[in-house]
C-alpha cells in the first residue's frame, strides 16, 4: 500500500512573525542580483535597506541625508531569485543631527505564499545642510 504524503502543518522555515516598522520598499530579485546557485548576493539586499534607510530619514529630516553607519547586521535566510524583498523602517531615535533606524528586510516568497524575515540591521543616518555638512533634525510637525 502506498504511503501518502500529508502537508505540513505549518510552511517550512522559520517562524513568519511580523514585520516591525513601516513598509518603505518593495522590489523584485531579479537574476542579474544573484550567484551561480540562485541566491542573491547580501550587498544587493543590504544597498535595498540603505535605500529604505534614506527615504524613511529623508523623509523625517525633511532633506539630505547620509549614511553613517550600519551597525548588527546578520543574514538569517537566503533571498531566491524571484522573491519580492520587503523592506520595512521604524526610526527608533532620533539626535541633534542623526536618526537611526531599525530596518528589516523580509522576502516574499510568491511560489510558497509566505513571508520570511531574511535580515535586520541598525542604519544611522545624518542629516546634511546644502553644503554637505551636517545640520540639525528639525523637530517633528
Amino acid at each position: 500500500m502506498a504511503e501518502t504524503l500529508q502537508p505540513p502543518e505549518k510552511p517550512l522555515g522559520k517562524p513568519l512573525g511580523k514585520p516591525t516598522g513601516e513598509l518603505t520598499l518593495r522590489t523584485l530579485a531579479m537574476p542579474a542580483d544573484a550567484n551561480a546557485a540562485g541566491d542573491i548576493f547580501g550587498g544587493w539586499v543590504m544597498a535595498q535597506m540603505d535605500l529604505a534607510s534614506g527615504i524613511r530619514a529623508a523623509e523625517r529630516a525633511r532633506g539630505r541625508v547620509v549614511t553613517a553607519a550600519v551597525k548588527e547586521m546578520a543574514f538569517e535566510l537566503p533571498v531566491k531569485i524571484g522573491d519580492t524583498l520587503n523592506v520595512y523602517t521604524e526610526i527608533t531615535r532620533v539626535g541633534r543631527t542623526s536618526i537611526t533606524l531599525n530596518v528589516e528586510a523580509w522576502a516574499h516568497r510568491a511560489r510558497h505564499r509566505m513571508l520570511e524575515k531574511v535580515t535586520a540591521g541598525t542604519f544611522i543616518m545624518v542629516a546634511l545642510d546644502e553644503h554637505g555638512q551636517p545640520t540639525p533634525v528639525p523637530p517633528e510637525e
